[in-house]
């Protein structure tokens, strides 16, 4: 992740939250009483978004102290002390929701993302994110993703071009709207055609696509698909692909197999914090 970017987004969250203090921590607890924090696994997951607690609580106090226990990938069991950290009662509570609240969403992503790739169970096939993140936390959904074992997308509008169906619409076709980002953006950029029909794939092969999606397909038609389109072209499938029918993309040979719901549904995976008073010995 952009530390930089990171500690900006933060920054705004923290502002958010914390206003103008927190009220209930800064009135009962002294800046000096200070605490141990354990933030504990409570069920079976992939973890992602250590860095979140850091960066959160550093924030507060640059001299917090953070354990590790674990890192980003890996897997934590009901039990599990995933980190700890040291300083200030009235800052490890300030910032508790904030961590919770990302390093739940994100491991959320990485677990549902680490079980799709073992639904698919098929080494030749990449599974990757979309767009269909939540406002503001594209940065860190993207991050999850890939802790979890899966690619990413392109990350905005502005790193790919993706062709879709209202692109070809209005230019009028699908050799159209190519020609026209070709004449305008360098040979650097990639260009993705969304198709739907075998004439489509053809149409977008002999248009110079660099990527070829194909949307909403059975994976008996994108068996046919893949056979259309030559080996220096990228094949993706997306759309109506859900974890129940998953497994029946397995060895369709598409390249890529990208999934809304790695984000735009995510259930957070349930991680606490637990609290004593006193300082690491």
């Amino acid at each position: 992740m952009n530390q930089l970017k990171l500690k900006h987004m933060l920054e705004t969250f923290l502002l958010e939250d914390l206003g103008d203090g927190d009220l209930t921590s800064d009135a009962i607890f002294p800046v000096e009483q200070r605490g141990r924090g354990v933030f504990l696994a409570k069920e079976v997951g992939v973890i992602s978004g250590l860095g979140v607690i850091e960066a959160v609580y550093h924030l507060l106090d640059p001299k917090m102290e953070i354990i590790r226990h674990f890192a980003d990938g890996e897997t934590v069991t009901p039990g599990d002390i995933v980190a700890e950290v040291f300083g200030p009662v009235r800052y490890i509570l300030t910032g508790e929701r904030l961590v919770l609240n990302l390093l739940q969403r994100m491991s959320g992503i990485a677990t549902m993302t680490r079980r799709c790739i073992d639904m698919l169970a098929d080494t030749t096939i990449h599974i990757c994110d979309t767009r269909k993140t939540a406002p503001g936390l594209r940065m860190l959904d993207k991050y999850a993703v890939v802790t979890g074992g899966g690619r990413n997308h392109r990350i905005g509008l502005y790193d790919g071009v993706m062709i879709k169906d209202n692109h070809i619409a209005y230019a009028g076709s699908i050799t159209k709207a190519v020609q026209a980002v070709r004449e305008k953006l360098g040979h650097m950029v990639k260009v993705e055609v969304e198709t739907e029909t075998k004439g489509e794939v053809l149409e977008a092969v002999s248009a110079g696509a660099d990527v070829i999606m194909f949307d909403n397909r059975r994976p008996e038609e994108i068996k046919e698909f893949v056979r259309l389109v030559p080996d220096h072209i990228i094949t993706e499938a997306s759309g109506r692909i859900t974890l129940e029918n998953l497994a029946s993309y397995r060895g369709t040979g598409v390249d890529y197999i990208s999934l809304g719901f790695l984000t735009h549904s995510v259930k957070a995976l349930d991680i606490s914090l637990q609290v004593n008073e006193g300082e690491k010995k």
